[in-house]
């Protein structure tokens, strides 16, 4: 988390509540010089000229430096919003990983020729826009920063990144690595400050050509509308309330410890947290239990603690955002079956800290069952059968991720694709691979990040013609 002064950015552990570092807010004059910068670097440096391997070979130093790097850049990282240590190692892979995918992608990927239809021969290429903004979140930053900056680069773009002003260090870190990889000056730059102005202006900047923000969704729907009004490209990865069904016939012990792991695992706070449990009906009361019993034990602790299996939340703020997030539930006649406070004793007395909660007991159209806590927050629903299951599931504005427990193939099939959301998880969830597609239906966005799309994301596609014919046109065919 941070604070901010007119002139800083002060992060803060929100596991202690101390200063971690420091960083300078991006004034308008200086965010108009990065994007003079960027097209200079665009334009001059070579970049976007250099063979696809050229490109590749840079991106894999990348990829070699942030490995070396990874255990100082996990703490950071744990330091600047409070995820436990394991993960933000986790992440650090990540983008490891992610850069070297891409310098495999950028040597690798094909256009095509297409069937002609006359006298010449037709095919496309991909050209990059030329100056994009990446904008990402606080909860994973240095695996969203990747996510977004390696494809972007690959495809001969300059990137300017803006993190979240709740997690403003680790993007300058990335920014130093790819400078010392050899990377041409401006071609990766950062600005810093709140989305409401800093992000905002660089949306609205007349030398952005496309623009990428993983995000909440009335922060991707304002930079919709203004993307919209610039005739510009977007691509949008916001919010979600994934639903996690439980059928009757699934394996409970995986099932169970795949629901507690898919909305306490980061303590909540992950776009595609399983936030609404699916359970069928015979087996509700059952099952509930089970996941109760289980959210009980889960061991808060700070985030560099051995044995936790929680840390804090990633801001005060936040926490009490939460917190009025289980108040409306339990005004809304929800039952809260554990958690719904924060933990007691010393040990957590500094930090942004919450216990992991289970309510039932709502309507599914309470607006606790509707709306993104980003906590950890599960709420529990009954279903029949399969109609009732889909009409529940999909009843929500968003649709971006789903988990599915069932040892029927055809089951998982048929609910599976009659889902709304973007990635379908059966028998397992939260699995995400850099070389698989990501993005959501309806409100959770638009576009696809990873993968191959995730690359093309980047470029504009151009077709070239190379005429055959050997007779003049004439003037009117």
């Amino acid at each position: 988390m941070s604070t901010q002064s007119a002139t800083q950015l002060i992060s803060i552990n929100p596991a202690t509540g101390q200063e971690v570092g420091r960083v300078a807010v991006t004034t308008p004059e200086a965010l108009d010089a990065v994007v003079v910068q960027a097209w200079d670097a665009y334009r001059h440096s070579g970049w976007k000229e250099r063979l696809p391997h050229q490109r590749a070979d840079v991106l894999r130093t990348i990829a070699d430096r942030l490995a070396a790097e990874k255990e100082t850049l996990a703490v950071l990282q744990m330091r600047d919003n409070g995820k436990p240590l394991s993960e933000c190692r986790g992440m650090v892979d990540y983008a490891v990983g992610a850069f070297r995918y891409y310098a495999s992608a950028c040597e690798t990927l094909e256009t095509s020729v297409t069937p002609p239809r006359g006298q010449y021969v037709s095919f496309t290429v991909l050209e990059p826009f030329g100056v994009v903004a990446a904008i990402t979140p606080w909860n994973s930053p240095i695996m969203n920063d990747a996510t977004k900056v390696a494809p972007a680069l690959a495809a001969g773009n300059a990137v300017i990144l803006k993190p979240s002003e709740d997690a403003p260090l680790l993007a300058p870190e990335l920014v130093r690595i790819a400078a010392e990889a050899g990377l041409p000056a401006g071609l990766l730059q950062v600005v810093q400050g709140r989305g409401a102005e800093v992000g905002a202006a660089l949306v609205a900047h007349n030398g952005v050509r496309m623009v990428s923000f993983t995000g909440g969704t009335a922060t991707g729907q304002a930079i919709g509308r203004v993307a919209a009004d610039r005739v510009i490209p977007v691509a949008l990865e916001l919010g979600g309330k994934s639903p996690h069904i439980v059928f009757d016939d699934a394996d409970q012990e995986l099932a169970v410890a795949a629901v507690i792991s898919g909305i306490f695992g980061s303590a909540g706070q992950s776009c595609v947290a399983g936030s609404r449990v699916f359970i069928q009906a015979s087996i509700y009361d059952a099952v509930l239990e089970r996941i109760t019993e289980q959210a009980r034990t889960i061991r808060v602790a700070a985030p560099d603690a051995p044995d936790l299996e929680m840390g804090p939340l990633a801001s005060f703020a936040h926490r009490e955002r939460v917190e009025a997030f289980v108040e409306r539930a339990r005004e809304e006649g929800g039952r809260i079956l554990c958690g719904g406070a924060r933990p007691e004793g010393a040990a957590f007395a500094e930090g942004a800290y919450y216990l992991p909660t289970v309510i039932d007991g709502l309507a599914p159209h309470a607006l606790t069952c509707q709306e993104e806590a980003f906590g950890p927050v599960l709420v529990a629903l009954p279903f029949d059968d399969e109609a009732d299951l889909i009409a529940q599931a999909n009843d929500t504005a968003f649709g971006l991720a789903c988990g599915i427990w069932t040892e029927s193939f055809k089951r998982a099939w048929r609910v599976g694709r009659a889902i709304e959301a973007g990635s379908v998880w059966i028998n397992t969830y939260k699995q995400s691979v850099t070389s698989t597609p990501f993005g959501g239906f309806k409100s959770s966005g638009i576009g696809r990040e990873k993968g191959l799309d995730g690359l093309r994301l980047y470029g504009e596609v151009k077709s070239l013609f190379f005429g055959l014919q050997e007779q003049p046109f004439p003037v009117s065919k």
